[in-house]
């Protein structure tokens, strides 16, 4: 609750309007950086409990969000539904339809914004998104648009990163050194109950959250900060701003916090991520 609050603080301290725009283009430049589906493909599982839990079925219109390299793109395809997958990330999709491809799943893939869907209203039976849409800089737009073209009776499936949980820490850890725009809500909201109620709850007919943990599994802390240093865009981002002193001292917190977190033993890297899944039907 607390780290909450601090979010909705943060928030409320803007002085002067947001610029969605600009902090959006920054954003794409930042998930165009690096590899983020060398990261991705590791988030499978995700996809596949979320296309679980919102009962994904067969001949359904699905719209992945966000989608990156398509985890809830192929869990909804591999359970026979019609699946477009969108990202506002060119090079992301490319790499969803090698993955499509390879398993000769159909799926349509389409450059598109979160914030601006480009669909009529009630198209989709079914909307995902894995750690995507949360990422979004107007939180009540990218609501509203995904409210809008899923159909009466539809269900809205999300994997959000919480503000407590390992992913919390560690965007608090980069905003120390790159703090985020001034007045931008946290991306970490979407991992609370209240912030999903708030954005969703007027149209909903039924919302369920769910927490969840998200095992990241790597040989050891070094190994995460070398493969999250070169693939991760906002870790990639942060490395190539800072200058090398400031680089020691940003790896030596990670480390601490990978370090305190570990539960596989000094032998391996186990850390738990707390997420947040949602699925809401439509009224």
């Amino acid at each position: 609750m607390n780290a909450e609050m601090n979010l909705r603080t943060q928030a409320a301290t803007a002085v002067s309007p947001i610029d969605f725009a600009a902090i959006k283009q920054r954003q794409q430049a930042t998930w165009a950086s690096g590899d983020f589906a060398i990261i991705g493909t590791t988030l499978q599982i995700v996809g596949e409990l979320l296309a679980e839990s919102a009962d994904v079925r067969a001949g359904e219109r699905v719209l992945d969000v966000a989608a990156g390299n398509g985890n809830a793109t192929l869990a909804a395809a591999r359970r026979f539904a019609q699946v477009t997958s969108t990202d506002y990330v060119p090079h992301l999709l490319e790499k969803g339809a090698l993955r499509a491809h390879a398993e000769g799943l159909a799926v349509q893939f389409e450059v598109a914004d979160a914030e601006a869907l480009p669909y009529a209203d009630g198209t989709f039976d079914v909307l995902l998104s894995t750690f995507g849409s949360m990422f979004t800089p107007d939180h009540l737009r990218s609501a509203r648009e995904q409210l809008r073209v899923v159909r009466g009776g539809g269900r809205i499936g999300l994997a959000n990163w919480t503000p407590v949980g390992f992913l919390g820490d560690l965007f608090r850890v980069i905003a120390a050194y790159i703090p985020p725009p001034a007045g931008m809500p946290s991306p970490m909201l979407w991992g609370t109950e209240s912030h999903i109620v708030e954005l969703f709850g007027p149209q909903a007919a039924d919302i369920r959250c769910v927490r969840r943990n998200f095992n990241f599994r790597y040989r050891s802390p070094a190994h995460w900060i070398e493969v999250f240093r070169t693939y991760y865009g906002p870790t990639h981002k942060v490395y190539a701003a800072l200058d090398s002193q400031r680089q020691a001292a940003l790896t030596a917190n990670i480390t601490a916090l990978l370090e305190r977190l570990n539960i596989g033993g000094p032998q391996s890297l186990v850390v738990p991520g707390e997420c947040l899944e949602v699925v809401i039907t439509k009224q």
